[in-house]
C-alpha cells in the first residue's frame, strides 16, 4: 500500500463513512474529523470552553458536552453561528487531524474523512487525491429522516445547509455514485478505484 492521502467528503446521507470503513478494511488508515469533533465537544472537550464563552452556557446539555441540536437550532435562526461555530472547531480539528496522520505507519495510505473538505480550501492542499461520494439529494434525504429520526423537513433543511453536490463535485478527483448500489457493489468501486490510484497490489482480492 502506498502513502497516498485521501480527501473524502460528501453530503450527509451519502454513504460516505460506509466508504471510509471500506477503505480501512484495505488497510488505509483513517482520520475522522466528524469523530474529532465530537471529542472536542465532549464533556471536557478542549473546544468547550471557548464555546461557552462565545454562545453561552445554553449550549451545554446536562453531562457538560456540546448540546448538538440546541446549537443547530442557534445557526437555522442566527446567520453568524455556523461561522462563530467554525471559526473555533476548525483549527482544532485540523491540528488534531495532522497529528493522528502523522502517527500512521509508514507507507499506508490515509484516508481524511472531511465532510467540508469542499468549504474548506486548505484541505485540498493537504491530500494527494479528493474522493467525492455523492447520491441525489432525494437519497440524501430519505436517508438521514430515516437514520436520525427528523421528519423530511429537517432533513431537507440540513442538506441545504451543506455545499451543492456541484460544488463537491467540482474539487474531486473522483466521484462515487452510491444511489441504489449494494454494499457488494460499493466495495467494488472502492477496490477498483484503490487499484486505478495505485493503493494497492491486488485489485482482485475482496
Amino acid at each position: 500500500m502506498t502513502g497516498l492521502r485521501i480527501g473524502l467528503t460528501g453530503g450527509i446521507g451519502s454513504g460516505k463513512s460506509t466508504v471510509a470503513r471500506l477503505f480501512v478494511d484495505r488497510g488505509a488508515r483513517l482520520v475522522d474529523t466528524d469523530a474529532i469533533a465530537r471529542n472536542l465537544t465532549a464533556a471536557g472537550g478542549a473546544a468547550m470552553p471557548e464555546l461557552v464563552a462565545e454562545f453561552g452556557p445554553d449550549i451545554v446539555d446536562g453531562s457538560g458536552a456540546l448540546a448538538r441540536e440546541v446549537m443547530r437550532q442557534r445557526a437555522f435562526t442566527d446567520s453568524t453561528a455556523k461561522r462563530r461555530l467554525e471559526a473555533i472547531l476548525h483549527p482544532l480539528i485540523t491540528a488534531e487531524a495532522l497529528r493522528q496522520a502523522a502517527t500512521a505507519d509508514q507507507g499506508a495510505a490515509i484516508v481524511f474523512d472531511v465532510p467540508l473538505l469542499a468549504e474548506s480550501p486548505h484541505w485540498r492542499a493537504r491530500v494527494d487525491k479528493v474522493l467525492v461520494v455523492d447520491c441525489s439529494e432525494a437519497t440524501q434525504v430519505a436517508r438521514v429522516a430515516q437514520r436520525a429520526g427528523w421528519d423530511a423537513l429537517m432533513a431537507e433543511r440540513v442538506v441545504a445547509q451543506q455545499a451543492s453536490r456541484d460544488v463537491r463535485r467540482a474539487v474531486a478527483d473522483a466521484v462515487i455514485f452510491n444511489d441504489g448500489l449494494s454494499l457488494p457493489a460499493l466495495a467494488s468501486e472502492v477496490e477498483a478505484l484503490g487499484a486505478c490510484w495505485g493503493l494497492w497490489n491486488n485489485p482482485g482480492r475482496g
